[in-house]
């Protein structure tokens, strides 16, 4: 099965992703200039939300370059003496490098999403091979590349639910290469955005001014306001595949999807998060459930920018829109009518046709539960 998401979220003055200039990043879109927020940049809110991290726990892995440490950490657990630890960190830090070169920085030189499987299975073998020799020198005469080719069952060993949903790519033969079950587009704003520049002053609490006068420092921090359209689409058929190995896939598949939907609509990117608080929930939501796997975006909706009109405002201009594009794919591609849809809207309440749909939701809870049922049945 084929799940898309569509969400509409409208943010006040925020900085959330920002570019190498600091400033929020933008694209061109239908010949005008609009905001953007890299699909790297959700992926990672949601992925390190506390809300998805809570709810997935024990089945999410790390993304980072200090992997020896993590295994460092696991070997003392396992009882190694802590003289092998220093040389067991310098060792990895060889793996995925040209001829197994170590460093003394600690991290590799790849930075990788790892499973709890995949740092106990090096733990493993480091573990083995100070237990078949005799001393730290006997470790320290190993190779980094050697130990990396020790690590085995690479395509059979579990990984975790993030690296199922989001893919991995490494050149190390010790960790799976996956292909990602989700694709997420970079979301971009409904409206034409119009970039703006707040100056700010830090004041020093010990100039009285009456005989010092001016201010600590001075700054300035870009930022926009805007409504974003976010999609993206979850190919079950492909998480299960990629959790083969997993214990209990099926349960955890229908774990995920709640849990997903929850996350996208409660999380948001954490860009400049202390400086403008820019913590919103959707405006709209649709969820397509569809058994044929066509993949489709709406973002062609908005190819013309959304405009507030006299009664209507941005977001519910955003909404219309939406709506009207979903409308006309279904009257020219028909084929595309049997797919199980379930929309919600906050505040105004703008329903679709029924005759599109399996369901209206209420409230956000229905909708979470609606496609529940439907991926359970």
């Amino acid at each position: 099965m084929l799940i898309e998401i569509h969400m509409l979220k409208n943010y006040p003055s925020t900085n959330l992703n920002r570019d190498d200039a600091g400033a929020p990043k933008s694209c061109i879109f239908g010949g005008v200039q609009r905001a953007r927020i890299s699909s790297q940049c959700l992926k990672r809110s949601w992925r390190v939300s506390p809300l998805f991290q809570k709810e997935m726990a024990g089945n999410l892995g790390i993304r980072t370059r200090k992997m020896p440490k993590l295994v460092a950490a696991q070997l003392e657990k396992m009882g190694v003496a802590a003289e092998y630890l220093p040389v067991v960190v310098k060792k990895l830090t060889g793996f995925a490098n040209k001829n197994g070169k170590e460093t003394d920085s600690g991290i590799t030189n790849q930075i990788v999403i790892y499973s709890a499987e995949d740092i106990q299975a090096i733990a493993d073998i480091i573990k083995a091979q100070i237990d078949a020799g005799k001393s730290v020198k006997d470790l320290e005469k190993i190779n980094a590349t050697e130990i990396e080719k020790m690590v085995k069952n690479a395509e059979t060993r579990p990984i975790s639910l993030d690296i199922a949903l989001f893919g991995r790519m490494v050149t190390s033969t010790a960790f799976a290469d996956v292909e990602a079950s989700m694709q997420v587009a970079h979301a971009f704003s409904t409206n034409r955005v119009i970039m703006e520049t707040d100056f700010f002053t830090a004041m020093d609490d010990m100039i009285d001014g009456s005989v010092e006068l001016g201010s600590g420092m001075m700054g300035d921090v870009d930022y926009n306001s805007s409504c974003y359209y976010i999609y993206a689409s979850l190919d079950t058929n492909k998480l299960l595949e990629n959790l083969k190995h997993s214990e209990n896939p099926e349960i955890m598949v229908k774990a995920a999807v709640p849990a997903l939907l929850r996350t996208m609509a409660f999380s948001n990117p954490s860009g400049k998060q202390n400086t403008f608080a820019g913590n919103v929930l959707p405006s709209a939501m649709l969820v397509e459930c569809k058994e044929y796997p066509i993949p489709v975006s709406y973002a062609n909706a908005f190819v013309e920018p959304a405009k507030p009109k006299q009664h209507d405002d941005l977001v519910q201009v955003s909404i219309e829109k939406l709506q009207k594009q979903v409308l006309e794919t279904m009257q020219d591609f028909p084929s595309l009518k049997d797919a199980k849809r379930v929309w919600f809207s906050a505040g105004k309440k703008l329903p679709f046709p029924e005759d599109i749909l399996i369901q209206n939701a209420a409230n956000f809870d229905d909708l979470v539960q609606a496609v529940s049922t439907v991926i359970t049945k």
